[in-house]
């Protein structure tokens, strides 16, 4: 009961630090519905559809400037028109529908409208069709609000394959990985000393902490790497470490990492190889010692038990 509820705080605590670190504009109902997902606005009922004054038009959502009045015209469609749009500040993307091309704030991804080439209104055979609620008009003269950009939203995975400061080594030298932190997890000891775990008796594993950035990185080609640089078919060991601290465990944080590690170990098997890693929810990760933290790195040398091995095809 004890280690379920320092469990509910460390996710109640890491949800509160989130949602203190990335705040975008309060928006309303509608706001919410057309801009996060991705509704439309009647025809006609948006107040920037016949407006006309001189200014920049903003993102509801986080300020980024996205058209000036210079270049929205009167398409006569009942949304707001624009032949173009300040550089860098709108994405275009596929619309689900699969034969139109949405546009979204370029900093935010907040739901514009659509962009449609070769009608003829303009010069520029282009016609962005926004949403009025997706935008704020500052007036020529006004300051514009600071952009609102936020932190890049990070991924945690927990994995663990023997010594700590193997796994550690090679996770940390892939592309996309922020940071990487040694510990332990997945014993019954609250805040364990190494000494405490290398007896065997806590019941952790040496797991290293790899935070992510999943626009540059995926889980999948993580778990690869870290399938790839150790034993999977030790038990509670990895070459000469022996106790169950050394243990392969995936610690995954939902549902999708697990069927991901899923999918990669029956891989791994139809390619010949045993495979005994555990698949386990995350539990508290306890930070280990300091001289423990990028081990090799400081060393300057490499593992004795972690070496690179292409398993997948």
């Amino acid at each position: 009961m004890k280690h379920l509820l320092y469990t509910l705080m460390f996710l109640f605590m890491t949800t509160q630090n989130l949602d203190a670190q990335n705040k975008y504009n309060s928006l309303t109902e509608k706001e919410e519905a057309i801009i996060n997902n991705k509704h439309t606005e009647a025809p006609f009922s948006g107040k920037y559809d016949d407006f006309h004054q001189e200014g920049t038009y903003i993102c509801k959502k986080c300020n980024a400037p996205l058209y000036k009045s210079e270049n929205k015209f009167n398409a006569q469609c009942g949304w707001p028109a624009f032949d173009d749009e300040i550089k860098g500040a709108v994405k275009r993307i596929p619309d689900k529908d699969g034969i139109r091309t949405e546009i979204v704030c370029a900093n935010c991804d907040g739901h514009l409208g659509h962009v449609f080439i070769g009608e003829g209104f303009t010069p520029t055979q282009t016609r962005h069709c926004v949403n009025s609620l997706s935008m704020v008009f500052i007036p020529k003269g006004e300051n514009i609000p600071e952009k609102i950009t936020l932190k890049p939203q990070t991924e945690i995975a927990y994995l663990a394959s023997g010594c700590f400061w193997g796994t550690e080594y090679h996770l940390q030298k892939i592309p996309g990985v922020v940071s990487t932190t040694v510990g332990y997890m997945g014993g019954k000891t609250k805040d364990p000393t190494y000494r405490e775990v290398c007896s065997g008796k806590t019941g952790h594993a040496e797991t290293t902490k790899v935070e992510f950035d999943p626009s540059e990185v995926s889980f999948e080609t993580i778990a690869k790497i870290y399938f790839e640089t150790h034993d999977t078919s030790q038990i509670d060991g990895q070459g000469p470490d022996i106790g169950d601290q050394y243990r392969s465990v995936i610690f995954y944080n939902n549902e999708r990492q697990k069927e991901i590690a899923e999918k990669l170990i029956k891989e791994l098997e139809k390619n010949g190889y045993t495979v005994v890693t555990e698949l386990t929810p995350a539990e508290i990760f306890y930070d280990a010692e300091e001289y423990h933290q990028d081990y090799y790195e400081n060393k300057g040398s490499s593992p004795y038990c972690h070496i690179y091995q292409k398993k997948f095809k």
